[in-house]
């Protein structure tokens, strides 16, 4: 699966990505994580608050740090 967190690199974003690969390590999930930090291509998925996590294309969650739980959930580990 392929796991973009969105963001313009700020605080929030940089937990996100840090508790998302905290996640995969933990549960051996086979995922690809990647950081948007482009403006235009954020645009492409209609976010408009940040951080925003999107898996395999669908926005999963936007406009706050999720919890360890949130994340299993939405990787569905």
């Amino acid at each position: 699966m392929e796991v973009l967190v969105l963001g313009p690199g700020c605080k929030k974003c940089v937990l996100t990505y840090d508790a998302i690969k905290k996640v995969v390590e933990q549960t051996g999930a086979e995922a690809t994580i990647r950081k948007v930090e482009d403006i235009m291509e954020i645009m492409k998925y209609n976010v408009m608050s940040t951080p925003a996590v999107v898996v395999d294309g669908e926005v999963k969650l936007k406009g706050h740090v999720p919890s360890e739980a949130e994340i299993k959930k939405i990787l569905g580990v």
